[in-house]
């Protein structure tokens, strides 16, 4: 039907490991490759105590060592924490280790809180609004020789890299446009602008070597079990991240619970359900027509969806049924 591939933000459990939750991310590697999903994904994120994902690059190669054919890449590297040759060399490194395998989404969000941020940037000075020539700076790290001889990223030149923008605002949309790259929306988390910011880069879409038309996919959640009654119970995890995220606490993952109604207030709850709306949560039928409706409203090349559930066994059935959903 689409292609459809997953993202996995390595979620470190209540009372887990973070050696657990790195091979739990194997696991889900490679399941999703055994069920026919297009690429797996890892985000950066730093100083959660719930994700481990922070050294990005590494993990994507732990992944990929254990799969053969899947793509793997970024989902994204928030290039304002980093030096664009750095991050040319280290995927450079993966695309020589996994060739013709890799892909590099980037976001320009810190990915952390402002005190990890500033002791993450390379230069006190540099910002956001850097962004643009950050990622032409990246571009020609990743391309052909330049000429005269400048600076060489080895690994990383003639690796040409697809790269990827991913936004949750119309900004990244229209830059990726402009710049004739792939366009990923963060519709999992922040759904306010998602047509908008489709329809916004397929109109000023310029073709690039890279990408002779758009292509855009869209961030969900998906959440799949024998039942609907299974799924929800299963989305309370999530639901209560959510919770502490706004109340600023820094928790691991948390269990499943029977309720979120005593948890939490009925504004955090309202919350809860416009960030998350278009969850796929449900049995395979369930989650089957949510889907359809989704693509049928948005028309994307590709959806990667997050599979935000605490139980390993419960996660690695999810990918499987959802793959089902979608063949």
């Amino acid at each position: 039907m689409i292609n459809f591939s997953l993202l996995d933000l390595a979620p470190v459990n209540q009372h887990g490991s973070i050696a657990q939750a790195l091979e739990n991310s194997k696991k889900m590697a490679i399941a999703a490759e055994n069920h026919g999903y297009h690429r797996v994904w890892l985000a950066e994120h730093h100083g959660m105590h719930g994700i481990a994902s922070s050294a990005t690059s590494l993990v994507i190669s732990h992944i990929a060592a254990a799969t053969t054919r899947i793509r793997v890449g970024s989902g994204g590297i928030m290039l304002p924490n980093h030096a664009p040759l750095v991050i040319a060399e280290q995927f450079g490194t993966l695309e020589a280790l996994y060739p013709q395998r890799v892909d590099l989404g980037l976001g320009r969000a810190p990915g952390s809180d402002m005190a990890t941020a500033r002791a993450l940037r390379r230069d006190l000075n540099s910002s956001v609004d850097d962004y643009p020539q950050s990622i032409r700076e990246l571009q020609a790290f990743l391309g052909p020789q330049q000429r005269p001889p400048a600076i060489n990223a080895i690994p990383g030149q003639d690796s040409n890299i697809p790269i990827w923008l991913l936004g949750s605002s119309l900004y990244s949309a229209k830059l990726a446009a402009a710049m004739g790259l792939s366009y990923s929306f963060a519709s999992h988390f922040a759904p306010e602008q998602l047509h908008e910011a489709l329809s916004l880069y397929r109109h000023y879409f310029k073709a690039s070597k890279q990408n002779q038309g758009p292509y855009a996919s869209a961030g969900l959640m998906a959440v799949v079990a024998d039942s609907d009654e299974q799924a929800h119970y299963l989305f309370t995890s999530v639901q209560q991240q959510f919770v502490n995220l706004r109340r600023g606490a820094n928790h691991q993952y948390p269990p499943p619970v029977d309720s979120i109604v005593g948890l939490c207030s009925e504004p955090e709850r309202h919350m809860i359900n416009h960030t998350l709306q278009y969850a796929l949560v449900g049995s395979p039928a369930t989650v089957k027509a949510k889907l359809l409706r989704f693509l049928a409203t948005t028309d994307v090349d590709e959806i990667i969806v997050s599979m935000p559930i605490y139980d390993i066994e419960a996660r690695l059935k999810s990918v499987e049924l959802f793959a089902n959903c979608v063949a």
